[in-house]
């Protein structure tokens, strides 16, 4: 098959393969836009799963859709240890000037320009150089005396008080896109809670959506009591035979092509659902075909190649940033539950490696840090990414 036409290839296609299998998630937040934007109240909402579910692609997705309703929108990635400031910042830049183009009020547009730079310049520490200093390109004089007051609860209730209220003058929203969630410092996750609280309350139309890992819930609850009130939780998991056959099917049928049903059985074993592999797995598929239709032996062909790129970009990448000791506890856990996308119980580790469960902690914390493992449930712990223990079990074959 012509690699060219490749459906399977990054940015191919109208509707990437991740997408097959949402509808009820996309028409969900479909409602959420129209009820916020009629001034009705409702949750912002929070998508959660393991890596290789399509959480980051579903929320471009939804923010595409919230820009086609009209709203203005800002889309940013979560670093860990990184100030939520700057990278808000910019995401709001974005939603302000996707409003500016229907507001007929230049002047109110950038009084709120004004705030949004009062709010970016308190990034900057003080005292720092003027070549440390951030610009965050914005063409107005900062206000005065809203959003820069330099506590980040304060600052951000103003903020975004000020932002829906720009929507608000012509009928509209705002949504604030925040992939990697997990990894917001715990100031600036209390600050998002506490300003979500203070918006739905007034009835802001302004809604966050929030995308990460399983143990997101945990780490609002334990930023503010009330945040369980706050998001409606969505769990995005792999995709089921149906979803999956048509997350192949459709890409495949656009370039007027054909696969077998046992080239379909084939591509689901190996895929587990999971859209990240499908989509490796079938573009390997398709590189390796000779001819249409894709068959099983294409696919059995294909899986070594697709493997190897999985084992370095998506499963050695995330390997490689785990230290020594790191390395021991992660293979422990593969070795424990043979490979299988299961739990450990973090005691019953303690005892397979002969130590002391206090040793193991400072490792165990920093692989939660760096999101290669989660708490499943207390006292248990998981990858983050399916097939990890598998890929730890064949990595000296």
């Amino acid at each position: 098959m012509d690699p060219v036409r490749n459906p399977f290839a990054p940015g191919a296609g109208q509707r990437p393969p991740e997408l097959a299998g949402r509808g009820k998630e996309l028409d969900a937040f479909d409602v959420v836009l129209e009820r916020v934007a009629r001034g009705r109240p409702e949750r912002s909402l929070v998508l959660t799963g393991l890596r290789g579910v399509g959480k980051t692609v579903l929320l471009g997705e939804l923010r595409s859709m919230a820009v086609r309703r009209g709203w203005g929108a800002g889309k940013i990635e979560a670093r860990p240890d990184a100030d939520l400031r700057r990278p808000l910042s910019a995401a709001l830049h974005r939603a302000i000037r996707d409003l500016a183009v229907q507001h007929r009020d230049p002047e109110r547009v950038d009084d709120v320009l004004a705030i949004l730079k009062a709010f970016a310049l308190r990034a900057t520490p003080p005292g720092a150089k003027l070549r440390e200093r951030w610009q965050p390109g914005i063409d107005v004089p900062p206000a005065q005396g809203r959003a820069d007051s330099g506590d980040i609860e304060i600052d951000l209730v103003e903020l975004l008080t000020d932002v829906a209220a720009l929507a608000q003058d012509i009928g509209t929203g705002v949504a604030v896109l925040i992939d990697e969630m997990q990894d917001v410092m715990p100031d600036d996750i209390s600050a998002l809670c506490a300003a979500c609280h203070e918006l739905s309350q007034s009835g802001a139309p302004l809604v966050v959506v929030g995308a990460g890992l399983p143990h997101l819930p945990a780490v609002l609850s334990a930023s503010k009591s009330y945040s369980e009130r706050l998001f409606r939780y969505v769990r995005i998991d792999r995709l089921d035979r149906a979803d999956a056959d048509q997350a192949v099917l459709a890409p495949i049928s656009r370039e007027q092509a054909g696969i077998t049903p046992e080239a379909l059985d084939a591509l689901f074993d190996a895929s587990s659902g999971y859209p990240y592999f499908i989509q490796a797995y079938g573009k390997a598929a398709w590189d390796s075909a000779p001819a249409d239709p894709i068959t099983k032996e294409d696919v059995a062909v294909a899986a070594p190649e697709a493997e190897a790129e999985l084992a370095v970009g998506f499963f050695g990448s995330r390997y490689e940033r785990a230290t020594p000791s790191e390395r021991e506890y992660l293979r422990a856990m593969a070795e424990m539950t043979e490979g299988k996308d299961e739990s450990a119980g973090t005691s019953d580790i303690a005892v397979y490696l002969g130590r002391k469960p206090s040793s193991l902690s400072p490792a165990r914390d920093s692989l939660i840090k760096k999101g290669l493992i989660f708490s499943a449930e207390r006292g248990r712990i998981a990858f983050t990414v399916p097939h990890f223990g598998r890929y730890l079990l064949t990595m000296d074959e």
